[in-house]
């Protein structure tokens, strides 16, 4: 993967900044309150899973740092995992946290393997959900199988006290596919 200093960050919009608005299928999916797990898993009648790809502390990209109030540069967890339905690769997910924030917390992310962090957050009453923002995510960010420009992204930070775990999945062509969904 290049460098993420060398790549243009994605431009996150809410959905009152979104010119033109995708489909109304497109934004149910982008712009859904609930837990993408739980609608992953009806979707895929009960095949769900998720696979990690990378985790650990690494420096924040700037859009990360914006997002959960720390300064540019900082350090934190780093969580990269595929949502799957079927054993197809639907979503890709990017979690982070701050490292100051995080330590201390409670909140043990390393220890999360192939379990959903978002049914975590969303189990937990604690977390507060912030609002979701949209992009088309650069591709060069995304993992090499399955890199593709112009795929729709969504963020949100949960947050729990000075905990910010902010939490950003790119929808992916096989996930429109099985959903029936045309995502131009």
């Amino acid at each position: 993967m290049p460098h993420a200093a060398l790549v243009h960050p994605p431009r996150w919009l809410t959905a009152g900044q979104l010119h033109p608005a995708p489909a109304a299928n497109v934004r149910d999916w982008l712009f859904d309150q609930g837990s993408l797990t739980r609608r992953l898993t009806a979707l895929s009648d009960n095949a769900f899973s998720v696979t990690p790809i990378e985790e650990g502390w690494q420096t924040l990209r700037a859009d990360e740092c914006i997002a959960l109030g720390v300064p540019t540069g900082s350090q934190g967890w780093v969580r990269e995992v595929y949502l799957r339905g079927h054993g197809e690769i639907w979503v890709f997910a990017r979690s982070v946290a701050a490292r100051g924030a995080l330590e201390g917390s409670g909140l043990d992310l390393h220890q999360l393997g192939s379990r959903s962090l978002g049914e975590l957050l969303f189990s937990d009453r604690a977390f507060d959900r912030g609002a979701i923002e949209v992009t088309r995510y650069p591709a060069p960010l995304l993992p090499a199988g399955v890199r593709e420009e112009r795929l729709w992204g969504r963020r949100s930070c949960f947050s729990r006290g000075e905990l910010g775990v902010l939490v950003a999945e790119i929808f992916l062509p096989a996930l429109w596919r099985h959903a029936g969904v045309e995502a131009v």
